[in-house]
């Protein structure tokens, strides 16, 4: 039995993503090898050969894997495919794009974000936005999967992979990349954050959501909001947390004006600590939260700042 994992990366440095899905695939106990299409990317191949557990690397360098789009990225995957028992993708952006089209070209089945593996064919994966847990059993020759990698520690470093070149496919001609659009910023990327400082419409205003930068920026912590903060115009889609956002599993989640609806709740309970400050007694998000604050935010966040900045 052998496993591929498809890398996120770009071109540069290797997407910690990769890293839960390595440990993922060595609970299934089979051969791990790590698909890295890129353009100019020999470095991240050579990244991803150090992790424990990896012991090949498939290489393949062209311009157009510069962005991976899954009419590039399927058939390159689909060519290999054969030699493996299961194909691991986490449940980003990139994964969600490039799975089902794989498990197209291949007529499988897809199981999608998993959170636990029982054995080489059946997996524990959340439905009805967290509410309830499904044991899914997979007959297909070929496990197309998408995981949660909260759900999963990373795989750390001591491996020493061979790495191996593959043949690049021809560029697709139904779409081409246009533009990236992307906010840059010094605080840890909301996914991969130990420390998560949301904000929900209770914050007010796009000016009142600033304050939380004071604050996560002592905690050096991440800035996640709520789907209503950011359907507001508050903040931009990336940074939403929830169930048609992101999923965060920190080691501590501040939720700061937000009331705790299903769909966010889904993106965020399963984080270590959470604390929820609400002037709301009733609000969802304490029925979940280890430590809750009835009171302003406005009242709340400069004592919380004082105390912390000492």
């Amino acid at each position: 039995m052998s496993i591929l994992i498809l890398a996120e990366h770009n071109n540069q440095s290797l997407h910690p993503a990769t890293r839960h899905a390595v440990s993922a695939a060595s609970e299934l106990g089979g051969e791990i090898h790590i698909m890295v299409a890129g353009s100019n990317a020999s470095s991240v191949s050579k990244e991803a050969a150090k992790i424990a557990g990896v012991k090949k690397i498939l290489y393949s360098d062209a311009p157009h894997y510069a962005y991976p789009l899954a009419e590039n990225m399927a058939p390159l995957m689909a060519s290999v495919a054969k030699n493996y028992s299961h194909i691991i993708a986490t449940a980003t952006t990139t994964g969600k794009d490039i799975m089902p089209r794989l498990a197209a070209l291949l007529d499988m089945s897809q199981v999608s974000e998993i959170i636990k593996i029982i054995s080489p064919d059946s997996f524990v994966r959340p439905i009805y936005a967290g509410n309830a847990l499904e044991t899914v059993q997979s007959d297909d020759a070929i496990k197309i999967i998408t995981l949660r990698q909260t759900a999963f520690a990373p795989a750390p470093d001591g491996g020493n992979a061979a790495i191996e070149n593959l043949a690049a496919f021809p560029a697709g001609e139904l779409s081409s990349f246009v533009e990236l659009k992307a906010n840059k910023s010094e605080r840890p990327e909301l996914t991969s954050a130990r420390i998560v400082v949301s904000g929900g419409r209770g914050l007010g205003s796009a000016e009142n959501f600033k304050n939380l930068e004071k604050l996560a920026d002592i905690l050096g912590a991440g800035i996640g909001a709520s789907r209503a903060a950011v359907d507001a115009g508050y903040v931009p889609n990336d940074y939403q947390v929830g169930q048609t956002g992101k999923v965060v599993a920190p080691d501590l989640y501040i939720a700061i004006g937000i009331s705790g609806a299903i769909q966010h709740l889904a993106g965020m309970k399963d984080s270590k600590v959470i604390v929820a400050i609400n002037k709301d007694e009733n609000s969802p998000i304490f029925e979940i939260a280890d430590y809750g604050l009835v009171a302003q935010w406005q009242d709340v966040l400069p004592e919380l700042e004082k105390l912390l900045a000492k």
